[in-house]
């Protein structure tokens, strides 16, 4: 793509906030010029704001160090610099989804990892290899919303990444039945082991919204485009539960599945290893080669040698066995701050970009 896009970040102090920082130095496509966040980061300068809370493994980038942190809640001040935003702000649901439709109003479109507007019925919730076509919709909210430019879309929450792209693609075998527990990092609470000693040699086995989520996001992702909506599938059941652990980052899951015409094991593995999507076809920046990867292993994947795959962009799937209950069970990893936050976002992006949504 030749166009270069002028982006905001906002909510730029955060943790997902910084991933998008060290995603975006030097993004061929994408130029940081606005970062916002709260109204006691505004007026500092980025390294200010930040102060002794920087958590990336990475260096701050220069080219934002010294940048001016502008209030999120000035919309019209931040709109007029930027083609569009990335938002990651911490605040309540409802003042989240306000602000977010400010910026959609003010025809500055939204690319958001906040939970606000997944449930909003034209609002596209979008894992790019998956149900990029959901991209459509906003068509839709335009018009409800009398906008030309401005929209919402959102990626999904950072657990599903660990097991939804795997069933997805098996979805003409009839996913019926599906069992999953999550062990998820700290990074996903924002939170390193400085700043959260209790999580050391723990386990906490509860996160709060967590399950709800695991269970009811994915029957969006499955859903259908009717009537300038989009409507949640009905299928296939999800029950999770959700455990907080002491990683790093990269989020695990363990899947049990039942479908309606049980595959061989041979045709699981062969589309997982071989499964592309919109965002392989058109080559984007951000998509990974080989956007599943299977390990024949036994004691893979693991957490900390295959959560970078990619830039931390592929999804790693192993033990996939028979079960004496459903009809297979098998492991699950993502990186939850890379695929699961910021970097599923930013892929979404260049996706919206690359599809015309952002002309």
């Amino acid at each position: 793509m030749n166009k270069k896009f002028n982006v905001g970040i906002v909510g730029c102090t955060g943790m997902v906030g910084q991933r998008f920082m060290t995603l975006l130095d030097g993004h061929p496509w994408f130029h940081v010029t606005c970062l916002a966040a709260s109204p006691r980061s505004a007026g500092k300068t980025y390294t200010e704001a930040v102060g002794n809370r920087w958590a990336m493994d990475v260096a701050m980038p220069e080219s934002m160090k010294d940048m001016m942190v502008l209030d999120a809640s000035n919309v019209e001040e931040v709109a007029s610099q930027v083609d569009f935003i990335f938002c990651a702000v911490d605040m309540p649901k409802a003042e989240i989804r306000a602000l977010e439709e400010a910026y959609a109003k003010a025809e500055c479109p939204v690319v958001s990892n906040n939970s606000a507007h997944r449930g909003t019925p034209d609002v596209p919730m979008i894992i790019p290899e998956l149900n990029w076509q959901h991209e459509e919709i906003i068509h839709a909210q335009r018009k409800r919303l009398g906008t030309k430019r401005g929209f919402v879309a959102v990626k999904s929450n950072c657990s599903l990444q660990s097991y939804v792209p795997a069933l997805y693609p098996l979805d003409k075998f009839g996913v019926k039945d599906v069992l999953v527990t999550t062990y998820q990092a700290i990074s996903g609470a924002g939170k390193t082991f400085e700043r959260w000693p209790e999580m050391v040699d723990n386990v906490i086995p509860y996160i709060g919204g967590e399950e709800e989520k695991s269970e009811q996001e994915p029957l969006k992702i499955w859903g259908k485009m009717e009537n300038g909506a989009i409507v949640n599938a009905t299928s296939p059941a999800f029950t999770a539960q959700c455990l907080r652990v002491p990683v790093t980052n990269g989020h695990f899951a363990a899947v049990f599945v039942r479908f309606e015409n049980k595959p061989s094991k041979e045709e699981i593995i062969d589309i997982w290893n071989n499964f592309s999507g919109r965002p392989q076809e058109l080559d984007l920046p951000s998509a990974p080669k080989q956007f599943l990867k299977y390990f024949e292993e036994d004691n893979m994947p693991q957490t900390k040698l295959h959560r970078d795959l990619e830039g931390g962009m592929t999804v790693s799937l192993g033990r996939l066995r028979e079960d004496s209950q459903y009809d297979y069970k098998f492991v699950g990893l993502s990186h939850n701050t890379l695929r699961g936050a910021a970097g599923g976002a930013v892929l979404l992006a260049e996706l919206l970009c690359a599809d015309g949504y952002m002309d």
